[in-house]
C-alpha cells in the first residue's frame, strides 16, 4: 500500500511546517512521492534528498482553464525547480467544446517539455459524462501519457469506484492510474486498488498505513 501513495497537502493555507511534516511522514512511511503546490518543491525536493521519495507538483491547477503556454512554462519551471513528477488539469472546457484536437496538443506539449518525467494526467471525473471520461482515456492512451489521474480535490466530489473501472476497461496496458480526492480511510484505497488504480492520491496516507499495521497486527 504505502508504495502506491503520494501524500498529499494541496491546502491553500499550508506552511512551511506543513510541508517538512509532509515530507517527514513520507519518508517514515515509504510513501512513493510527495505532491504540494510548485511554491513548496525546491524545499520538497531538498527534505527528500538522499530518500526515494519523489517530489510531485500540479499545473493549471485546479480549473485548467489556464493557456496551454502557461502551463508549458510552469511544468518547466516545476522540472527545474526539482519536481520529479508533473499533475496537470487538463481543460475542461475545451473537452465539453468537443475540441479534442487542442487536449491533444495541449498534453503533447507539457509531456515533451518535461523531457521525460512522469505525467499525469487529472480529467476532474465528477464534471464529465461516461463518454467524456472514455474519451479522455482514450486520449491519454494516444499522447502516451503515464498516468490518468481522476481528481484534483476540488471538485464538487472526487474519485468514484465506478470511474475508475470505466477507465480501466477503456486504457491501454501502459497507462496507469492514480485515484484522488476523498481517499481518506483504508477500505476505500484498497477499493480504488481493486478497481485499476496504482496510485492513490491522499492527504491521510499516515492514516491509511495505520490501519494496514492494525490489519496485520
Amino acid at each position: 500500500m504505502n508504495g502506491c501513495i503520494d501524500h498529499t497537502n494541496l491546502k491553500i493555507d499550508a506552511t512551511l511546517k506543513d510541508i517538512e511534516t509532509l515530507c517527514d511522514e513520507a519518508v517514515k512511511n515509504n510513501f512513493m512521492a510527495v505532491c504540494v503546490f510548485p511554491y513548496y518543491v525546491p524545499l520538497a525536493k531538498e527534505l527528500l534528498e538522499d530518500t526515494n521519495v519523489l517530489v510531485d507538483t500540479v499545473i493549471g491547477f485546479p480549473l485548467g482553464m489556464n493557456t496551454t503556454a502557461s502551463k508549458v512554462y510552469e511544468a518547466i519551471d516545476a522540472i527545474e525547480n526539482g519536481a520529479d513528477e508533473v499533475d496537470m488539469v487538463i481543460n475542461i472546457g475545451a473537452l465539453k467544446n468537443k475540441d479534442y484536437e487542442y487536449i491533444k496538443e495541449e498534453i503533447e506539449e507539457i509531456r515533451d517539455a518535461i523531457d521525460g518525467k512522469t505525467l499525469k494526467v487529472i480529467i476532474e471525473t465528477c464534471y464529465l459524462t461516461n463518454d467524456e471520461i472514455i474519451k479522455m482515456t482514450e486520449i491519454c492512451n494516444e499522447t502516451f501519457v503515464n498516468y490518468i489521474k481522476t481528481s484534483t480535490g476540488f471538485g464538487v466530489y472526487g474519485a468514484k469506484v465506478e470511474d475508475v473501472e470505466l477507465i480501466n476497461q477503456y486504457k491501454s496496458e501502459t497507462l496507469e492510474i492514480k485515484a484522488s480526492g476523498g481517499i481518506k480511510d483504508y477500505d476505500t484505497a484498497v477499493k480504488m486498488l481493486e478497481a485499476g488504480a496504482t496510485r492513490i492520491g491522499t492527504s491521510s496516507g499516515v492514516k491509511i498505513m495505520g490501519s494496514v499495521v492494525d490489519e496485520t497486527v
